[in-house]
């Protein structure tokens, strides 16, 4: 190892040790290579400024997590929520499905865990715990593994931002992700009804159509949302960046013009909250791109390429060795940065054994969603248990049987590339 690697790895070990943000630890990190490697720092500007922020793609990210605000203070999420309690809330553990339904049809909309954790997966936490009488620890646990769903099922800020440092369609991203995402969905719902017999989990009551018609019509203009965003984005009416302000708009006009339901407070706390949410994730870019800049200087990547196929390593054993290691970073690491960071490394890796990028890419994305509610660190566990109100430790005895149907999802998307592809294929990408 270099001097100016060892002085990068070493650099952002003691940052992270220390609790400095990650991105600023990036940056600093990356500053300390260029300084010790005798380089001009004004690379910094170049990368950052040019290769970054020149990025069209980019601008959906901003744009995505606005939409995600606007919608849960627009009433969307709570129309959704009763809209999905209408169709499965009568089954056993019924409330449960509600969650999962819920978080499946937010997560067309929203393209962010945290923002589906927050929005309508909250409200299906209270309910329940408040009127379907869950366990606390169960209930979050099972809020945490829905919500990973959400940036499966496109839009998703993570396939943009992998889409940024892989080259791959957008557009097959978000086809690829729809059948994993449903498979994941339906599993825990699966997973979930063989667990309410045995838990005597409570049920709702079915609703006469009468009374169903009405609830299902509240949801129908929120549901159309992602109708028109992969519409617009599959016909080509407009490209995903473009897709992304569409989605802020349509929901902008739904919470103010048809439902009345944001007031100037609520719609400059969606404004504030987008703004912090996507400084952080521009900063977290900027870090990640002068890391990259310092590992392919140092050619790792063609390092690792040389060594897997010296190994004599195959597609699956490529994957699932890839799974186990995203796995265990999901749970350290940020999001952002196991994209962003990983993924320039290992690309020319998934080349040289003929992966499909697409492929690749979903399967990224689900590894590190699972990292997100995956103990000791898990972020969404955090979040959830911390919004809740429910100690930590509760929810992490509850969330293992959620991660194992979780995990037996990602196996077959390893081993079935068809179900990320075949979407992507017959709208022939």
């Amino acid at each position: 190892m270099s001097i100016g690697l060892t002085t990068l790895v070493l650099a952002f070990a003691l940052l992270a040790l220390a609790r400095v943000p990650i991105a600023v630890s990036m940056l600093v990190s990356g500053f300390a290579y260029l300084a010790v490697t005798g380089q001009d720092l004004g690379i910094v500007t170049d990368q950052v400024m040019n290769s970054l922020y020149g990025s069209y793609v980019l601008l959906a990210v901003p744009m995505f997590i606005l939409a995600a605000n606007i919608m849960t203070a627009g009433s969307i999420a709570e129309r959704l929520w009763k809209a999905a309690d209408a169709v499965v809330g009568w089954l056993p553990g019924g409330l449960g499905h509600v969650t999962v339904l819920t978080s499946m049809l937010f997560s067309s909309m929203s393209g962010s865990a945290l923002a589906d954790a927050a929005g309508p997966n909250l409200i299906a936490l209270k309910m329940m715990r408040d009127i379907g009488g869950f366990r606390a620890g169960f209930a979050t646990a099972l809020t945490a593994a829905a919500a990973v769903i959400a940036p499966i099922i496109p839009p998703s800020v993570p396939m943009i931002l992998y889409a940024l440092n892989s080259g791959a369609s957008v557009g097959a991203l978000f086809l690829g992700g729809i059948v994993p995402g449903l498979m994941l969905g339906f599993a825990l719902m699966i997973g979930l009804a063989l667990m309410a017999k045995r838990r005597n989990l409570p049920k709702g009551t079915r609703l006469p159509c009468k009374e169903l018609g009405p609830l299902l019509g509240r949801a129908v203009i929120p549901m159309s949302i992602p109708v028109v965003l992969l519409g617009g984005i599959w016909t080509g009416v407009f490209t995903p960046t473009e897709a992304a302000a569409v989605a802020a708009a349509y929901a902008l006009f739904l919470g103010v013009v048809v439902y009345r339901a944001i007031s100037w407070n609520s719609f400059w706390t969606a404004i504030t909250e987008s703004m912090r949410t996507s400084s952080s994730v521009m900063l977290l870019i900027a870090g990640a791109y002068i890391m990259n800049y310092a590992i392919t200087a140092e050619r790792l990547d063609r390092d690792l390429a040389a060594w897997i196929e010296a190994a004599g390593f195959g597609q699956i054993g490529f994957l699932l060795s890839i799974n186990l290691i995203f796995l265990l970073l999901g749970c350290l690491v940020d999001t952002g940065t196991l994209i962003l960071v990983f993924v320039p490394m290992l690309l020319p890796t998934v080349r040289l054994l003929g992966i499909d990028p697409v492929h690749f890419g979903v399967l990224m994305t689900v590894n590190i969603m699972i990292g997100l509610v995956t103990p000791p660190f898990g972020m969404l566990l955090f979040t959830l248990s911390k919004l809740g109100d429910v100690p930590l430790r509760e929810v992490i005895g509850e969330i293992w049987v959620f991660i194992g149907i979780l995990v037996l999802v990602l196996l077959v998307i390893t081993f079935v590339p068809g179900t990320v592809l075949w979407l992507p294929r017959l709208f022939g990408f």
